[in-house]
C-alpha cells in the first residue's frame, strides 16, 4: 500500500475526520522506524482510513461516545519521565515481577526483570520482534482481527512498543507478574500499547495489569492491545485494574486464544476513568478448555464504562463461566455486552452469563445486553441480568441494629462486590482492590 492509497480515503469533514487525518499523517511519517511488518502496518491504516473512528451509529459503540472523547489537540508520542520514586506507590505487589510500560512504552530502567525464573522471557514487544523472533512471527497479530474493530487495526498500524512475555513448556511461575501500565504525558496524548502474552503447554502463570496515571491535568486516550496465547493444559490467572482517574480514556482490547484442557480465568475492576471501553474475546479452539470471566464496575460523577465480551466456543466438551457485576452512581452509565457464540461442532457446551448491577441514583444508566448463538443442539447454556437499587428491606433490617443509614448502604454494597472480589487468589492484590472500593464507598 502507497501513500496515495491512504490519502484517497477522505476523513470525514468533522473533528473526528480531522483526527483521523492526522493519525494517517503520523503513520506515513513514522511508519518506517516501528517495529515488525512493514506491510500487516500498512493493511492495518488502511482498515482504519476505511472504517474511521466509530460513533453512535456504529452498533458495536452505541452507548459510548468515542467522539467526544478524541474531541481537541493531541499529540502522538510522549517521552518516558517517570522515577523509582512516582512508580513505588503503583508497586502494591511488592513480590511481584514488576513490568512498565509508560506511555505506551516498555521502561527496562524501572522494570524488576534482572534476577527472572529459568523459562520466563520479559522484554519490550519492539525488541522481541528481532530478538525473538521465532516467538514473535509466529502469533503476534494472528488473534486480534483488524478488520473487526477500528482501534484494533489502528494499534496494528501504530504501536510502538508494549511488553513481550514468554513462559517455556512445564514452568510454573511462582511469582504474580506485575505489568504497571502509567501515562505521564504532561500534555493530552493518543497511545497505543501493545502486549504479546504466550503461555506454552503446562505452563502456569499469574499476570496483573494495573492502569494508572501521575498527572491529572492531561487528557491521556489509551489505546491498549494484548493478545494471550494459552497452550495445552496450561494454567492462567489474568488480572485488570483500571484505576486512571478523570482525565483517562481507554479502549483496553484483549485477545484470548486457548488451547486443549487449558484453565483461564479474567478478572477485570473498573474503579476510575473518564471513559472506559474493555473488549474481552476468548476464543475457545480446542476440546476440554475451561474459561472464567468476572467484573466489577464502580461507576460515579460522568464516567462512562463499556464491557463488551465475546466467548467463541469452535470445539466440543468446553465450559465458560461468566459474571460481571457494576455499581451505578451520580449521572455515569455503564454497558454490558456479552455474547456467547457455540459453533456447530462446539457439542457438550456449557456457557453461563450473568450481569448484576445496583442503581444509586435516578440520574444513571445501565445498558445490558447478554446474548447467546447457538448452532449445536446439545449445549447447557443460559444467560441473565437484573438491575435495582438497594433492597429497603435490608437497609431498615441493619439500620434497626443500630448502623445508620450510611453505614448500612456501605455494607450491603461491599456485600454485593465481594463476590468478584473474593475470587482473587493473590492476597496483596485482593486486599489492595477492596481498599480502593472502601475509599470509592465512602
Amino acid at each position: 500500500m502507497t501513500t496515495s492509497m491512504i490519502s484517497n480515503t477522505k476523513p470525514k469533514a468533522s473533528s473526528s475526520g480531522r483526527l483521523e487525518g492526522l493519525l494517517i499523517a503520523e503513520f506515513e511519517s513514522s511508519k518506517n522506524s516501528l517495529f515488525g511488518n512493514i506491510k500487516l502496518r500498512e493493511q492495518a491504516m488502511e482498515r482504519f482510513a476505511k472504517q474511521g473512528i466509530p460513533n453512535r451509529k456504529h452498533e458495536e459503540y452505541k452507548y459510548i461516545n468515542v467522539e467526544l472523547a478524541l474531541k481537541g489537540e493531541f499529540a502522538f508520542s510522549s517521552n518516558n519521565t517517570l522515577t523509582e520514586k512516582q512508580i513505588e506507590s503503583f508497586r502494591f505487589l511488592k513480590e511481584a515481577i514488576t513490568i512498565v510500560i509508560e506511555n505506551g512504552i516498555f521502561n527496562e530502567k524501572l522494570s524488576n526483570i534482572q534476577n527472572l525464573p529459568k523459562g520466563l522471557i520479559v522484554s519490550g514487544l519492539a525488541e522481541a520482534s528481532t530478538k525473538h523472533l521465532s516467538f514473535f512471527g509466529k502469533h503476534y497479530s494472528k488473534y486480534s482481527d483488524i478488520n473487526v474493530d477500528p482501534f484494533v487495526a489502528l494499534n496494528t498500524a501504530l504501536a510502538k512498543d508494549g511488553v513481550f512475555i514468554h513462559i517455556a513448556q512445564g514452568v510454573a511461575v511462582s511469582q504474580p507478574i506485575h505489568i504497571i501500565h502509567v501515562s505521564s504525558a504532561k500534555q493530552s496524548t493518543i497511545i497505543h500499547p501493545r502486549n504479546l502474552i504466550i503461555v506454552e503447554a503446562n505452563a502456569q502463570a499469574k499476570i496483573v495489569e494495573s492502569f494508572e496515571t501521575t498527572d491529572s491535568s492531561a487528557k491521556m486516550f489509551n489505546n491498549a492491545l494484548t493478545e494471550i496465547v494459552i497452550d495445552a493444559n496450561a494454567i492462567v490467572e489474568h488480572y485488570k485494574v483500571q484505576d486512571e482517574k478523570d482525565q483517562g480514556y481507554m479502549v483496553n482490547t484483549t485477545q484470548v486464544n486457548q488451547k486443549k484442557h487449558s484453565v483461564f480465568t479474567t478478572n477485570t475492576f473498573t474503579l476510575s476513568g473518564s471513559l472506559v471501553r474493555n473488549n474481552l474475546t476468548i476464543v475457545l479452539d480446542e476440546e476440554n478448555i475451561e474459561s472464567h470471566l468476572n467484573g466489577l464496575y464502580l461507576t460515579n460523577g460522568n464516567q462512562v464504562v463499556d464491557n463488551h465480551t465475546l466467548v467463541d466456543h469452535r470445539k466440543p466438551n468446553c465450559n465458560s463461566n461468566e459474571l460481571y457485576k457494576g455499581i451505578i452512581e451520580d449521572k455515569s452509565s455503564a454497558t454490558f455486552n456479552g455474547k456467547i457464540y457455540v459453533r456447530k461442532d462446539a457439542q457438550k457446551t456449557n456457557a453461563f452469563q450473568s450481569n448484576k448491577n445496583i442503581l444509586l441514583s435516578d440520574d444513571g444508566t445501565i445498558n445490558t445486553k447478554p446474548q447467546l448463538e447457538i448452532y449445536a443442539d446439545d449445549v447447557k447454556c443460559s444467560h441473565g441480568t437484573s438491575t435495582g437499587k438497594l433492597d429497603a428491606d435490608k437497609i431498615f433490617y441493619l439500620r434497626a441494629r443500630g448502623l445508620s443509614e450510611a453505614s448500612a448502604k456501605k455494607l450491603l454494597m461491599h456485600a454485593f462486590a465481594s463476590e468478584v472480589v473474593e475470587m482473587i487468589t493473590i492476597d496483596a492484590l485482593r486486599e489492595y482492590v477492596e481498599e480502593k472500593i472502601s475509599m470509592r464507598f465512602e
